[in-house]
C-alpha cells in the first residue's frame, strides 16, 4: 500500500548459474525493490516516511496520525500505524557500525552495490535518505536530513564507506536516479566508483 494506492509487486531474484563465477548462486536482486518497502513490508516507505514525520516532526499522536492517513486514502488500522512508526524508528535507529549480522553478511559477500534514495513525504518536511545494498537487500543507513545539500548527502556515503572499508568490502558501484545533489555527493566521497 502507497499513497498513490495498492500496488502488486512482482520481484524477480535472478542468480548466477554458472559454478565456475564467484558469485555463483548469490541472489542478485532489483536496485529499486528496497524504494518500494522494507522486508516483509506491507505499507510503502512513502507511507512509512510520513508516519515519522508526524510523529517526529509535528508531534501528533497515533490516533491523529490514523485519521491523517485516513484522510489520505490510506486503508490502514491504528495498531498498524504503531507498528510502523516502531519500523521507522529502527530505520533511523539503524547504524551499520552496530550491526554485527549485517557486518558478517557483507564480509560474507565480499562486495556491494550501494543505491540511495531519499523520500520526502511532504513540501517543508524532512527528507528520509536510506543507503542500501542491493546485493543483500539489507538497509545500511536511513537518516532523516531538513536539507539535501551534496556536503550532507557525501557524509551518509562517507559514513557507509568507512564501516564497509574498516570489513575490506569494497563498492563495486552504486545507483541513484540522476539528482544533481547525489551525483555530486557520490563525486566527492566515492570518487571512482562507478555510478
Amino acid at each position: 500500500m502507497t499513497f498513490r494506492g495498492l500496488v502488486r509487486l512482482r520481484v524477480v531474484v535472478r542468480r548466477c548459474r554458472n559454478p565456475a563465477c564467484e558469485v555463483y548462486q548469490w541472489p542478485y536482486r532489483a536496485e529499486e525493490e528496497g524504494a518500494w518497502a522494507l522486508p516483509h513490508g506491507e505499507f510503502g516507505l512513502d507511507i512509512i516516511t510520513v508516519i515519522g514525520q508526524l510523529r517526529y516532526g509535528e508531534h501528533r499522536s497515533i490516533p491523529e496520525i490514523h485519521q491523517r492517513l485516513v484522510e489520505r486514502g490510506v486503508c490502514i488500522a491504528q495498531r498498524t500505524v504503531t507498528d510502523l512508526l516502531e519500523r521507522y524508528e529502527d530505520l533511523v535507529a539503524l547504524h551499520l557500525a552496530d550491526e554485527e549480522r549485517v557486518k558478517a553478511r557483507l564480509k560474507q559477500q565480499g562486495r556491494v552495490l550501494l543505491a540511495i534514495d531519499g523520500m520526502q513525504p511532504d513540501v517543508g518536511h524532512g527528507v528520509l535518505w536510506l543507503i542500501r545494498d542491493c546485493l543483500s537487500g539489507e538497509v545500511l543507513l536511513a537518516r532523516t536530513l531538513l536539507s539535501s545539500t551534496r556536503g550532507d548527502l557525501a557524509a551518509l556515503l562517507k559514513e557507509v564507506k568507512e564501516v564497509l572499508d574498516s570489513l575490506a568490502v569494497p563498492i563495486n558501484g552504486i545507483v541513484s536516479d540522476g539528482q544533481q545533489t547525489i551525483r555530486q555527493a557520490v563525486e566527492r566521497s566515492l570518487s571512482g566508483v562507478p555510478h
